[in-house]
Formats: structure tokens, sequence, C-alpha cells
């Protein structure tokens, strides 16, 4: 019988603590955030559970265990003489504030649908067969969009796309872009608001997700953005000045073929930019938090949804540079660099 390390075991134990707590408080940010509670108390804090249930309209006896929990985390903080909650300026910038560059509830909402779905990630692992991502629960959709907005929000215009050869000033003159992979129509309309003499286009092969960034752009007012249902390799249009791929190449089954008709369908001196997850090229220099977090999605969400598609080549959400090289030298480009990089994010810039 093998001798147990009783420190090794400790430590092991102590983190797994940890990490079951952490898996246990996703459900209770996604309910703190359809409820109002953060935003609540960021805007009306310090509050009894008695004023958060009354403005929130909920109930205050599941309040009070909801906000225990928050504080335990050091999510929301806690006042032991008044009996109140509230959140300092940090916590209400990464639970109450959607369009601060740090809110990071919208991950929340991805392990949600990460943990709904297991069963038939349980299935797919026996199998080999794929699962799309229109086979998950709807909230990984608005996870998805939540978790990866407030970045572009903060970067896109400011800092990615001035990272990129020329592109900045094309779009300023009136230059044509397709958002491939758009989902929501995030990134699209990020670009769309902040340059109006441009053409803006999203294609998303998920017909639901497509109806939703209409009504966005709709909602937004936006006159020169749409969005349209087709494939990453199939998608209509040409004399592109700049094709975009946002968080999304590594989920396609046939990237090398989306890089190919990207290359057709771009001008002769046009950016094909990508944006994907922070990776690095080896699997031991991933080893760390966002490494982590990243193969975990990967394992549930991206590497599924490449396998239920065509050849299904699933680079994972860690692809990390030399292999996304890899795949738009095999599409026919000849110019690639790490234009800039985010904790979260890695941003490409790939010409002809």
């Amino acid at each position: 019988m093998t001798t147990l390390d009783q420190s090794k075991l400790e430590t092991l134990l102590h983190q797994m603590v940890g990490d079951m707590g952490a898996a246990a408080v996703a459900p209770l940010v996604v309910l703190g955030d359809r409820l109002g509670f953060y935003r609540a108390l960021a805007a009306h804090g310090p509050m009894t559970t008695e004023a958060l249930a009354d403005k929130t309209d909920t109930t205050e006896r599941y309040v009070r265990e909801w906000c225990s929990a928050q504080a335990g985390f050091g999510y929301i903080d806690y006042d032991g003489a008044s009996g109140q909650f509230s959140m300092n300026p940090e916590q209400q910038a990464v639970f109450a504030d959607a369009d601060s560059p740090t809110c990071m509830t919208g991950g929340y909402y991805a392990i949600a649908a990460m943990s709904i779905d297991e069963p038939k990630i349980t299935h797919v692992f026996k199998t080999g067969e794929g699962m799309g991502w229109g086979e998950h629960c709807n909230c990984l959709f608005c996870g998805t969009e939540k978790f990866f907005r407030p970045g572009y929000k903060a970067n896109l215009v400011t800092e990615w796309l001035p990272s990129l050869d020329g592109v900045v000033d094309r779009l300023q003159k009136g230059g044509k872009v397709a958002d491939v992979g758009c989902g929501h129509g995030a990134s699209t309309l990020v670009m769309a608001e902040a340059f109006p003499q441009s053409e803006f286009i999203g294609f998303d092969f998920h017909d639901a997700s497509i109806e939703c960034a209409n009504e966005r752009a709709k909602d937004a007012g936006l006159n020169n953005v749409r969005f349209e249902v087709a494939t990453a390799k199939h998608y209509p249009g040409n004399e592109y000045d700049l094709v975009a791929f946002f968080d999304c190449l590594h989920d396609m089954g046939d990237p090398v073929g989306a890089a190919a008709h990207t290359l057709g369908a771009l001008k002769p001196d046009g950016t094909m930019m990508l944006v994907e997850p922070f990776a690095n090229d080896n699997l031991e220099d991933n080893l760390n938090p966002v490494g982590r977090m990243y193969y975990a999605f990967s394992t549930m969400i991206c590497t599924p949804a490449s396998i239920s598609q065509e050849v299904g080549l699933a680079l994972g959400a860690q692809a990390g540079p030399k292999r996304l090289e890899n795949v738009v030298r095999e599409g026919g480009f000849t110019k690639f660099r790490q234009a800039a990089a985010t904790p979260f994010n890695l941003i490409l810039e790939v010409r002809p």
C-alpha cells in the first residue's frame, strides 16, 4: 500500500476546499446579477438584508443567506456593528458595473451552463462525437457575451485596432469590415459605433445569435452595421479591408479553411485580425490561473464545438501563437505577428 505524504495531502485538500467553494459560488453570482443584488448594493449600500430584499422585491431570508455567502467569499463587505452589507469600489467594478473592463459576472453564467450540460459532455467523451454551440444551455450565450464585452469595450478601439498597421486610418476614412463568428455582435457594435464611416457585417452560423445581434443593432440606432447567418468558410463579400475573428477561430472545425476563405475575401493589402484566448505555446507554461480556466472552458465548450464540425481540428482555447500561425499559413497567409496582448487575450495581425 502506498504511503501518503501527509503534507502534500493536506495541501491538496486545502486547495480542493477552495476550489469547491469557487464552484459552489458560481450559481450565487448568477443569482446576484439576475436579481440585481450587486447593483442595489452598489447604488444604495450599506444596507441591511431587509432593505436589500425590499429594494429588489425578493425574500429577506434568502437574501440574508446569499449575503452571508458573498461576504464569506469577499465579494461584498459586512459590518458586524451595524449589521449592514456593502460593496467597495473594487467589488463594484468586478460585479456591479456591466461596462467595467474588469466585470467578471459573465464567466459565472458560462460556468453554470457547463454544469447544466455536463451529462451531454460525458456522453461525447464516450462516443467521440462533438457538441455544437447551439446545443448548449442558453445561458452560455449570454454569459460569453457578458464575459468578453467589457474587454472589447475597453480595449478594441483604444488599443487593439491601433496596434494593427494602418487599420484605424482605413476605418476612419471608410472601410469594409467582416466580423466572423460574431455571436451576439458585441465586438461588431463596438467597432461600428466608433467608425461611422465604415461598413460592418457580422457573420455567425447560429441563427438565434444573429437574430439577437440584429436586435442589438436596431436598439443602438446604428445604420452602418448588419448581421447575417453564414459560416466562416462561406460568408459572402470581398474586398474587405479587415476581417476579424474574436475568440472563435479555435472553436471552428476547419480553421484552415476559414483562413483560406478570408484570404480570398480580403483586399490584397487587407488585414485579418485574430483575437484569441491568451496562451503560451507549451502546456507547462499555461499551468496558471488563466490557463486552467481556459482549459476548463475548452474541455466543456470549445473542443466539442470544433469536433462537431466537418474537419474537427479541435485547436482548443489554449492553442498558442505557433499553432495559430501554422493554421493561417496553411490557409495561404504569409505574414503573422502578435500585435498586442492582455491577461486574457492575444491580438494577432495576419496579412497576405
